[in-house]
């Protein structure tokens, strides 16, 4: 549940990039990451009961994502810092579910591919942002430092899943951190993971903005129960 929220959520924070996106070429590629999580999502959903249901009608404090990836978009370089974060521990987590035997392995084979690329998409838009204008420099950094205090959430025990997330913390650390050295950036101050980190979402506890976005994601459903295209 938890897996599939994450990425049910962030699809449809990506999918409001639709016809907003600097250029079309990340248009496309936004979506296609979206379509790929949406993927994800419906997989680990059905496993939990009914996919739509489950998506469109419960309420704010079943859902189990956490909080980084509920963000508002920000600008483009908020966007990346967001996608940055989540796809290199994402693609962390595949990688170690893959390798494992639990009923999760045949799916995260599959998805630690997709992950890949979304991991690099973000990697050289950082590359490209950091190591760009003053302007475009500055704002990368303004969004890994606003969404920094959310990201040791991401490395909280889940119940039931067979990996010990706070062992990937250091790998994902040392990753970020190359990649924010290439980019001329610096990594946020304070350790990503500690008391003062904000992060309930596992437990149902989200910030405001992700009430207003499931309201909108769920409005069609919930408005024409039963309706079928």
């Amino acid at each position: 549940m938890a897996l599939g929220d994450d990425a049910l959520v962030l699809s449809h924070r990506l999918g409001e990039w639709a016809g907003h996106a600097p250029v079309l070429e990340e248009e496309l590629a936004l979506a296609n990451i979206a379509l790929d999580l949406l993927g994800q999502a419906r997989v680990l959903l059905s496993l939990a009961g009914d996919e739509d249901e489950l998506a469109y009608l419960r309420e704010e404090r079943a859902f189990r994502n956490c909080q980084l990836v509920e963000q508002p978009n920000g600008d483009f370089a908020h966007t990346i810092a967001r996608q940055l974060y989540f796809s290199t521990y994402q693609e962390l987590l595949y990688g170690q579910l893959a390798a494992g035997g639990s009923p999760l392995a045949p799916l995260a084979a599959k998805a630690v591919k997709e992950v890949a690329y979304h991991r690099d998409h973000a990697e050289q838009w950082t590359l490209r942002l950091g190591d760009g204008t003053e302007e475009s420099h500055e704002r990368i950094q303004r969004g890994l430092t606003a969404l920094w205090r959310f990201t040791g959430e991401l490395f909280e025990p889940v119940p039931g899943l067979d990996v010990d997330l706070p062992a990937l913390h250091d790998a994902w650390a040392t990753r970020i951190g190359s990649v924010l050295t290439r980019a001329t950036l610096a990594v946020p101050e304070g350790p990503s993971r500690g008391a003062w980190t904000a992060g309930a979402g596992r437990q149902g506890l989200h910030t405001e903005p992700f009430g207003r976005m499931l309201a909108e994601m769920q409005h069609l459903h919930r408005s024409h129960p039963g309706a079928t295209w």
